[in-house]
């Protein structure tokens, strides 16, 4: 069983999100640090892009704010953020990034420096299914989990997704891209019948999800709710008061899903 997999084990697993280096390098780990303290069961951290396909207005000014404070931001300096996360906690970690961030790394160099840091999964949304292939010996051999992208449009390509995961599917809660939402897509749960049918790896819907409601709702039919956008908010809206802001925010979500 992988290290992200077994976080689902017999629990319903809140996974927040904040953007690395937003606003600063001792605020992302700070942040982080809030989260787990919180409750959260996965932290996933976004690497800083210039050209974020998946992602909506909040987390895009969010990749804004860290390359602005930093416009050369190397990926050693986001390595190095994690080694002080880890100082404070072992939360689980997973990095949510785009492929050139890593090919330009090297997939080698870049899945041994997340092992030795104890960040096990990859969320790397412009990575089509037919294309993982040349990442898959280096995350396996680093024991990353690759955590694929299923989409109510994902139609035949819905089994072969899910039947190639490890640690847990993200599964997107609507079409577009990622941003606070009141409505979903009406079939998500069969959506989810669809993967559970052939595989036992853990399910969690991510997009627009920001209040415990919703999240109570989502983890009803999922094994797990993933929220990006009303984190990067807090974060954007509260500067110093962030990481109170976010425990307590955590705390929510967190009791809205073990009901």
């Amino acid at each position: 069983m992988s290290n992200l997999k077994a976080v689902f084990a017999n629990q319903k697993a809140f996974i927040p999100f904040v953007v690395a280096n937003d606003p600063d390098f001792d605020s992302t780990v700070n942040n982080v640090v809030a989260l787990a303290k919180g409750g959260a069961d996965i932290v996933e951290l976004g690497l800083p892009f210039s050209d974020p396909v998946a992602d909506g207005p909040v987390i895009q000014a969010a990749d804004i704010r860290a390359l602005k404070a930093d416009p050369d931001l190397p990926m050693d300096t986001l390595f190095d953020i994690v080694v002080k996360i880890r100082k404070q906690t072992d939360v689980p970690l997973a990095f949510l990034t785009y492929l050139n961030v890593v090919f330009q790394y090297g997939y080698e160099a870049f899945t041994a420096r997340c092992d030795e840091l104890d960040i096990r999964g990859l969320v790397i949304p412009d990575m089509p299914y037919e294309e993982r292939g040349e990442i898959v010996p280096f995350a396996e051999k680093h024991n990353i989990d690759l955590i694929p992208l299923i989409t109510p449009t994902s139609a035949d390509r819905i089994e072969k997704i899910a039947k190639a995961a490890t640690g847990f599917i993200y599964v997107v809660s609507s079409l577009g891209v990622t941003g606070e939402r009141s409505e979903f897509a009406k079939d998500l749960g069969s959506l989810i019948d669809r993967i559970k049918a052939v595989t036992d790896v853990p399910t969690a819907i991510g997009f627009g999800i920001h209040t415990p409601e919703q999240a109570a709702e989502m983890t009803s039919i999922a094994d797990g709710a993933i929220v990006g956008s009303a984190c990067v908010n807090i974060v954007a809206e509260n500067g110093a008061d962030a990481p109170a802001k976010l425990t307590e925010y955590a705390q929510q979500m967190k009791a809205a899903i073990t009901k």
